[in-house]
């Protein structure tokens, strides 16, 4: 197991560092990304409607796309590129951003997306000309006509939030077993919870009069928040809330078996990543801390040796960000991923997720297994992909089937450019 250098004192460090890296390589698990689909655009999110045999892919660029038996069809699902901003080709992260099936999709066809839409400057959004968006969240219906067709004029938006910068989007979204639809909010962006559009003296991820920087519950029909919120009664709280202390939760989702517990991965400053599991009303620390790590917002890569931890929910993982912590480091960004329930008892329980790459300039995407520890945590695993020829493409999110099948969605570039993409199904290597 990776030892912290923030644990390690003395002249030490490097060999320990060092040998506890090779001794992790040694016992790394050995995964094969099998093909799934390909020729999608940037796929953010895959989702399986309970008892359907089909796959929807959600493309950054606005499209949600088919996968009937295996194979991608022609004609999307939801078209929804004329609402989505114009975008950067080289990177960006607003976009159609998640996608969500109503539990009873089968009988009412309902199902939600949400993406980053244009400021709206007729409404309430005028008064901040300085924001760089609108993330949306909405209820799509499904044709009368045809099943693989969406009523594109059914859209019925239920939360629409402001965002100050183009980046920490978050905005997963998906149901839980109450059947209320969980929001995952970023901080709004810029870096270290800072600038235009954040609370001065706190950070957004403390602030609890505004949504950034949080998970919200929300009901599904109205976008309002159900009466057991934990912050409801709360009269200076959005009562939206569910948990707070979050820089940009990225990719979520709720294990199939078990408690049902949720699990979000949360991207870090420059230093550590997390991962957390979610539970009503906890704070996760942001920006009071990067991870485990006391944060400092004016000094982010200098982490204070103590810091005000009252209250504060630890991550359940977290590892070196290669930008400031480049010894023993495992990426840059990480990328949530799900608890696996399918067919490989060995894997059963166990939480696959991975970090976007190790660098930005070319493709170095990590896959990364939290095997469960007996005491409710989790033993992290760097993994290695057995059958791939050169650096693993960026991972960009994963998704879960209804068999319980884990799947990595990636990508060739940076940007949400082309249809050249691939969905891999990740299993053991033999």
């Amino acid at each position: 197991m990776k030892m912290s250098l923030s644990r390690i004192a003395g002249g030490t460090v490097l060999a320990l560092t060092m040998a506890t890296s090779a001794l992790a390589a040694a016992h790394a698990p050995k995964v094969n990304l099998e093909p799934f689909v390909t020729g999608v655009n940037s796929p953010l999110a895959m989702v399986q409607p309970e008892g359907d045999s089909r796959m929807f892919v959600a493309e950054q660029w606005g499209r949600v796309m088919i996968v009937n038996d295996g194979e991608l069809m022609g004609t999307p699902f939801l078209d929804i590129r004329s609402l989505i901003i114009d975008r950067h080709p080289d990177f960006d992260e607003r976009g159609l951003l998640g996608l969500a099936f109503d539990p009873d999709f089968a009988e009412n066809g309902k199902f939600y997306v949400s993406y980053s839409a244009p400021l709206d400057f007729q409404g309430d959004l005028g008064q901040m000309l300085w924001y760089d968006h609108s993330n949306v969240v909405s209820q799509f219906t499904v044709s009368a006509d045809d099943p693989n067709v969406a009523d594109r004029k059914s859209e019925k938006i239920l939360s629409s939030t402001p965002w100050p910068q183009f980046n920490h989007n978050g905005h997963w979204i998906g149901f839980g077993p109450d059947g209320m639809l969980y929001v995952s909010m970023g901080d709004g962006g810029y870096a270290n919870d800072w600038g235009i559009g954040h609370n001065v003296t706190e950070g957004n991820g403390q602030d609890m009069s505004t949504p950034l920087g949080k998970i919200l519950r929300i009901d599904p029909e109205t976008g309002a928040a159900p009466a057991d919120n934990p912050f409801v009664d709360n009269e200076d709280a959005d009562p939206r809330i569910y948990a707070l202390g979050l820089r940009n939760p990225w990719r979520c989702a709720f294990d199939k078996g078990g408690d049902n517990a949720l699990i979000c991965a949360d991207v870090q400053q420059n230093s550590f990543e997390e991962v957390n599991v979610i539970e009503a009303g906890a704070n996760y620390g942001w920006r009071r801390m990067e991870a485990d790590k006391c944060f400092n917002y004016l000094e982010p890569d200098n982490h204070p040796d103590s810091c005000d931890t009252a209250g504060l929910t630890m991550p359940v993982m977290s590892y070196n960000n290669c930008t400031a912590q480049p010894d023993g480091c495992d990426g840059i960004s990480v990328t949530g991923g799900y608890v696996y329930r399918g067919e490989h008892a060995a894997w059963d329980g166990a939480y696959i997720y991975g970090d976007w790459s190790k660098q930005f300039a070319s493709m170095d995407g990590q896959i990364m297994i939290g095997m469960p520890d007996g005491n409710g945590g989790y033993e992290r695993k760097l993994a290695s992909v057995a059958n791939m020829d050169g650096a693993t493409p960026y991972v960009l999110a994963f998704a879960q089937d209804n068999a319980g099948e884990v799947y990595a969605l990636t990508s060739i570039t940076t940007g949400p450019v082309g249809s050249q993409d691939t969905i891999y199904k990740v299993a053991p290597a033999q």
